[in-house]
């Protein structure tokens, strides 16, 4: 058993202060420590993460993938990750690190892990596993799909190095506001409100061509705002069994209007859960604005975000 260092020993003082409680944060990392199938995770980056050999020996890829979920869960940039952990001694816990021993790994690092992660498109890797495990637990998909979008802002200015914007971002106008950056597509089980599949496009890609790629096929009843209003062709393109329970456009004082309303509002009962999804990642996560230029890094992120708000959606379901 290693001896405990001076450092892990003062990072430890708290549990002998007589009037410290758990902070959200605290109970929030224990949280996930017991819930997020690291083994199963780590499994689908291993093949493509360096191995020991001559140099340097890699950081432990546990170490980073933990370091790279704070990351996510704290909205925190690359030297941002670096400097909350040399500050916080809980986070450092969770990740594993003790400073009396060793360094810790520093944004240079943490970048080329997410660089990886991108490369090899392993934040759709992670998504799908996570999906597995959480049907191994009971999680089934059932035959009920709930569909929606929602634009992440990117920056619109032209005063960077480049002088340009992001040539993958576009602009799009929804109600009377013009938005610039991508949308995030992404199709949810009715009943269990977590998400199984998601799309990646710039904002001015319309909410029902990536339709298809949402639904998996064995649907009965596919549930969406009135932008998917009408697709029936398109919705049987992949699940020609689905019954369109999308929201109708309805004309103020046309015939049956006042029908139309009541349908719709029973309807979005049911597509409101898709909301909790978005709230996760946006709010609680804190994806409502772009990080990295590109689709393709940003639809990583996006993919590891809607990872974990699964995991987190499915804690009441889950042992830990």
């Amino acid at each position: 058993m290693k001896q405990q260092t001076l450092a892990v020993a003062m990072d430890h003082n708290a549990q002998y202060e007589k009037f410290r409680k758990p902070t959200r944060r605290d109970t929030f990392l224990a949280r996930m420590e017991a819930l997020v199938p690291w083994s199963s995770l780590c499994s689908v980056i291993e093949p493509h993460y360096p191995k020991a050999g001559k140099g340097r020996p890699p950081v432990g890829l546990e170490r980073m993938l933990r370091m790279y979920f704070v990351q996510h869960w704290f909205n925190l940039a690359d030297e941002a990750c670096e400097d909350a952990l040399l500050d916080s001694p809980a986070l450092r816990r969770f990740v594993g690190i003790d400073l009396g021993r060793e360094r810790l790994p520093d944004a240079t690092t943490l970048l080329k892990f997410r660089r990886l992660l991108e490369d090899n498109k392993l934040g759709e890797a992670l998504f799908a596993m996570v999906g597995e495990v959480l049907q191994a637990s009971g999680l089934k998909v059932g035959t009920g799909t709930i569909v929606d979008a929602t634009i992440i802002a990117a920056p619109s200015s032209t005063k960077n190095a480049s002088r340009t914007r992001d040539p993958e971002m576009h602009q799009t106008k929804k109600g009377n506001q013009w938005h610039h950056g991508m949308k995030l597509h992404i199709g949810v089980d009715k009943d269990t409100g977590l998400t199984h599949s998601a799309v990646v496009t710039a904002a001015n890609v319309h909410d029902k061509h990536p339709l298809p790629q949402l639904l998996h096929g064995q649907e009965e009843e596919v549930y969406g705002d009135s932008a998917y209003a009408s697709q029936q062709e398109l919705m049987a393109s992949k699940a020609p069994n689905a019954r369109d329970m999308t929201n109708q456009r309805v004309r103020e004082g046309g015939p049956g209007a006042e029908i139309a309303q009541l349908l719709n509002k029973s309807k979005s009962r049911v597509r409101s859960r898709v909301e909790h999804v978005f709230a996760v990642v946006k709010r609680l996560w804190g994806f409502s604005k772009v990080r990295y230029r590109g689709l393709a890094k940003n639809a990583t992120r996006a993919f590891v975000a809607l990872g974990l708000a699964n995991i987190f959606m499915a804690r009441r379901f889950l042992n830990g």
